[in-house]
């Protein structure tokens, strides 16, 4: 449809600049080029495939510059459409193959093989144009005189007219040959935009100001804009007269684009994308960003938005310091959003971590494996480099750096270096990656950490035995030093944390995923949590009833809790078992502790020994709690998040004093727990409620 001629005046500026642009005359398209050179444009359009790139056979005709310049295609005198007209400037690149004949003799073999060096050049240039929510490529067929090819040189250029946009718009152009030969120009042009649309900031809110009559109606669109693939739409409506709408600033990102068109038939449609260079769209983009693990290898970073960035692993060592790159010997890996990753892994391991810097800052990172591998250990990290003629060295990564072994610096891995290479040689070591280059080892620590507080036991035991003679000879302080040490027992104790036996039914990996991420959390309290996905090596070789008989002593023992979380299998297994007294026959997974559990925990409830030792727990939106069998209804059922401060209160030791840290320890746990609950109940692709863009979100019409 036609733009009026006085909504080009106001986009353009005033009439000698609307009146400067050139005019063409009728719809159809056309193409013509510099003198000596000829040119032919394809009827229809193409389908737009680049292809991969081949080698050039000899000397071809390549793209090297775009130009465009706005004109304006008119079916009136007063009624034009603005249009862009696009230059495609072409160079000879490559040389001819040189005959085996003429290298060996120097001179020409075959007077046959000139004729192709005299022969004209033939190309076919395709120009692509993507401007929302149209796009199109166009085939364009050149040809050059023999006369005009000079290598390296310039031989003039093909202009094509033209490519319709609405105002506003942002029209992306590339331009390559068929087949192509060298990598696509790409070339970005702004169309201006109608005045009648503005955004402007209040404080947090962004408004957007629409400036048009009363009685005039017109759709109104903000949708995210893909780099590739297809627009995202956010949000629709169709509205009447000026309108004020608000957007709240944490939803906006550098590709929320909006759009706005009468409501007309085959009218134009205005396209902007004001929040590009917004510092607040940059933030909430990458606080928007998330990183998910598919496979032990493969990952992807998930976000609205295209952003260039770059990643790599690293390594975080127990105790809070900085995780360390692993490049080298590992390297930089570039990240599209929404595309699968792999890193050359044998193994996982709770201490890898991926970094995703941008402009060499660091803006995201996660221990992807820590929520199915448990909680970070106590290991060091061996780089294994390697020389040739089968020279190797060894160095241990620590905060300081990475320290050679065997070596008699004064660092930890410095100390125990024999020892970590005899584990190493042993095959105690985990190896995570391996190449010609090298290899990367885990090596745990925590059993020389044992040895030495064996020995500090050892002395205190010898020094309460050399206390005990003395206190036998002064019987009357006995009496006041044996309360002494029972406090101290007691307050140490309450320092390991109290045990707590987390149970569960794997309903899905989603669920078991969970599961791991609310006992990593619980872990970082003063708390022993045992699950059994921490645990499979030990669960199938002894058996889940054996296994779980043998952690529900020791936790109970120790005065421990068992922690129910129920899910919908889980309630169904607990019914099942209320009702026949026995599992369904063939219903067993390999790793169900929970199934097997149950023939352990139902007597427990039944003869009244459950409150103080079981606390049961839910996740919101899962579960109600009603619907958690009655039985089970005698201790506590808690539902998370929301009464995570109960719930961790309930975890504390029976006699302790409610923490005034209590609150603070809730939000810790809920932050921990907020990504694998996003993840669970709002699978990446799919908006959450609640998040959409401007009044009424997701309410399209």
């Amino acid at each position: 449809m036609p733009v009026p001629w006085f909504l080009l005046s106001l986009a353009l500026g005033r009439s000698p600049v609307v009146l400067s642009l050139e005019r063409l005359v009728g719809p159809q398209d056309a193409t013509h080029c510099s003198p000596g050179l000829s040119c032919h444009l394809w009827d229809s359009d193409i389908l737009c495939l680049p292809g991969d790139i081949v080698p050039a056979p000899g000397p071809v005709l390549a793209p090297t510059h775009l130009q465009t310049e706005l004109v304006l295609r008119c079916q009136k005198e007063t009624d034009c459409d603005l249009c862009l007209r696009v230059a495609v400037h072409l160079a000879v690149h490559g040389h001819w193959e040189e005959p085996e004949d003429e290298k060996k003799f120097g001179g020409a073999a075959d007077s046959g093989v000139e004729e192709p060096r005299n022969a004209s050049l033939q190309a076919q240039v395709v120009l692509s144009f993507q401007a929302y929510p149209t796009a199109r490529c166009v085939l364009l067929e050149v040809q050059v005189p023999a006369a005009l090819v000079q290598f390296g040189q310039s031989v003039g250029s093909v202009v094509y007219d033209c490519f319709e946009a609405a105002l506003g718009s942002e029209v992306r152009i590339w331009s390559y040959t068929q087949p192509r030969y060298e990598k696509e120009l790409n070339h970005t042009q702004q169309l201006p935009a109608l005045p009648w649309l503005n955004v402007s900031a209040d404080g947090d809110n962004v408004h957007l100001v629409l400036n048009v009559s009363e009685e005039q109606h017109f759709g109104l669109s903000l949708y995210w804009n893909q780099v590739q693939g297809p627009p995202k739409p956010r949000w629709h409506k169709n509205l009447t007269g000026p309108q004020i709408i608000t957007l709240n600033h944490t939803d906006l990102v550098p590709c929320l684009c909006i759009q706005v068109w009468p409501l007309e038939p085959d009218s134009v449609r205005t396209n902007i994308c004001p929040f590009r260079e917004d510092p607040r769209a940059h933030r909430n983009l990458w606080q928007a960003a998330r990183l998910r693990l598919l496979t032990l290898q493969s990952w992807l970073l998930d976000a609205p938005c295209s952003l260039p960035a770059e990643a790599a692993l690293c390594w975080r060592a127990l105790g809070g310091d900085p995780c360390q790159p692993l490049v080298p010997p590992l390297s930089w890996e570039n990240v599209t959003v929404d595309k699968v990753l792999e890193f050359p892994l044998l193994k996982g391991h709770p201490n890898l971590c991926v970094q995703v810097n941008s402009s060499e800052k660091l803006q995201l990172q996660e221990c992807l494996w820590a929520d199915s591998l448990g909680p970070l250990k106590d290991d060091v990290l061996l780089l294994e480099t390697r020389g040739p003629q089968d020279n190797r060295s060894l160095c241990a990564l620590e905060p300081s750096g990475c320290t050679s072994l065997p070596s008699r610096a004064s660092t930890r891995a410095a100390r125990l270096g024999e020892y970590l290479l005899q584990d190493l040689q042993s095959g105690q070591c985990l190896q995570l990656w391996d190449d010609d280059l090298g290899a990367l080892w885990a090596c745990p620590m925590d059993k020389y950490i044992h040895k030495r507080w064996a020995l500090v036991w050892l002395a205190c035991l010898l020094f309460a035995a050399a206390l005990s003679l003395i206190l036998l000879l002064k019987k009357d302080h006995a009496k006041g030093w044996l309360r002494l040490l029972k406090q101290d027992v007691r307050s140490g104790a309450a320092a390991r944390g109290r045990a707590a036996l987390l149970l569960y039914s794997a309903d899905d990996s989603g669920f078991e995923r969970l599961v791991g991420a609310l006992a990593s959390a619980l872990c970082q309290l003063p708390l022993r949590v045992a699950v059994d996905l921490w645990s499979r090596r030990e669960l199938s070789a002894q058996g889940p009833v054996a296994w779980f008989h043998a952690q529900r002593r020791q936790t109970l023992q120790e005065g421990g809790v068992v922690v129910l979380l129920f899910s919908p299998g889980a309630v169904a297994l607990c019914s099942e078992w209320l009702q026949d007294g026995v599992s369904g026959p063939g219903a067993h997974g390999p790793h169900d502790a929970f199934r097997a559990s149950l023939s352990c925990v139902l007597p427990d409830f039944l003869q009244g020994r459950a409150p103080g030792s079981y606390v049961g727990a839910c996740f919101d939106r899962l579960l109600h709690p009603d619907a958690v069998p009655a039985l089970f209804r005698t201790v506590p059922v808690f539902t998370l998040p929301s009464q995570l401060p109960d719930f961790l209160g309930a975890l504390q030791q029976p006699r302790a004093p409610r923490s005034g840290r209590l609150q603070e320890r809730a939000e810790q746990v809920s932050r921990a727990l907020q990504p694998a609950l996003d993840c669970y109940f709002h699978p990446p692709g799919t908006p959450a409620p609640g998040r959409g863009v401007g009044p009424g979100a997701g309410d399209g019409t």
